[in-house]
């Protein structure tokens, strides 16, 4: 059996849990952490993630990945659980390393 993260939303009423493979979230929250610290403080838009960090992503492991957008949403949404991103106010939806939050 693989070993899996277990992925949280900050949303309030869900308390699920969606495992993922460590190498993917490992592969996927690297690229997330560098595309948001590229951004700077003005964040990176959510709408522009998925793209950033399959740009980010070598070929085997898009290749072994599945859906890019996928993966995106729940690690990121993790990160948030985790504290390693926070999302600014305001609209549209955009984010930044807790770091420099």
């Amino acid at each position: 059996m693989p070993e899996v993260v277990a992925c949280r939303t900050p949303a309030e009423g869900r308390d699920g849990v969606v495992n993922v493979p460590t190498w993917k979230y490992a592969a996927v929250r690297q690229a997330i952490l560098a595309v948001v610290a590229e951004a700077g403080p003005e964040g990176v838009r959510f709408s522009a993630l998925a793209g950033a960090v399959k740009a980010r992503l070598p070929d085997h492991v898009l290749a072994r990945l599945g859906s890019v957008g996928w993966h995106v949403t729940t690690v990121k949404l993790n990160m948030e659980v985790e504290s390693e991103l926070v999302r600014l106010k305001g609209s549209p939806q955009r984010l930044v390393s807790a770091i420099h939050g």
